[in-house]
């Protein structure tokens, strides 16, 4: 009985250290790397056109093309082609196969998996709109969503969602058994 109480107990520990520690730092904690900001990008499809051609446009925060960015693009950390975009902040790569490239615009870098025409998954996008420049805001947050995104707060509550139920059920346990 108190072998299983201990194993309830670090099995909770466990838990709650889970969700503290996000998953590519975790995930590159055990490859003993570092994690990189690559890891936490979200990757997105995209159709390429015939001929193997990747479009893409640049723009600024307010949504304004940007000329003459330099376009690297990058598969299996290999740089397999550049370009740089026109006055209306788009650029366009030749040749390309499907697979997964990731393409960097100064200090923007975004992953792409590439797909063959007429193989694309139907979310799939025909091409990549990147913003570079000012600082990128994901969203705005009122006092509630700053709170929820700090993980200690997140774990606080699970805790609690946690030990309220336990406490509930021994009280009600040593009420039984003791008459």
């Amino acid at each position: 009985m108190k072998r299983m109480r201990t194993r309830k107990a670090w099995a909770g520990w466990l838990a709650c250290w889970g969700i503290l520690l996000p998953a590519p730092a975790l995930q590159a904690a055990v490859a003993g790397q570092t994690p990189s900001p690559q890891t936490a990008t979200q990757v997105v499809d995209i159709e390429l056109q015939s001929g193997g051609m990747f479009l893409g446009q640049v723009v600024d925060p307010t949504g304004k093309p940007v000329a003459g960015v330099a376009v690297s693009v990058r598969r299996l950390e290999q740089e397999v082609a550049t370009t740089t975009t026109n006055r209306s902040g788009y650029f366009s790569v030749r040749g390309l196969q499907g697979g997964t490239y990731e393409i960097t615009t100064g200090p923007s870098c975004g992953l792409y998996r590439l797909w063959a025409p007429g193989t694309a998954p139907p979310a799939a996008r025909q091409g990549a709109l990147i913003v570079v420049g000012g600082q990128q805001v994901r969203g705005q947050q009122g006092p509630v969503g700053y709170w929820l995104g700090n993980p200690w707060v997140v774990a606080g509550i699970v805790a609690t969602a946690v030990a309220i139920p336990v406490a509930i059920h021994n009280s009600r346990a040593d009420r039984v058994r003791s008459p």
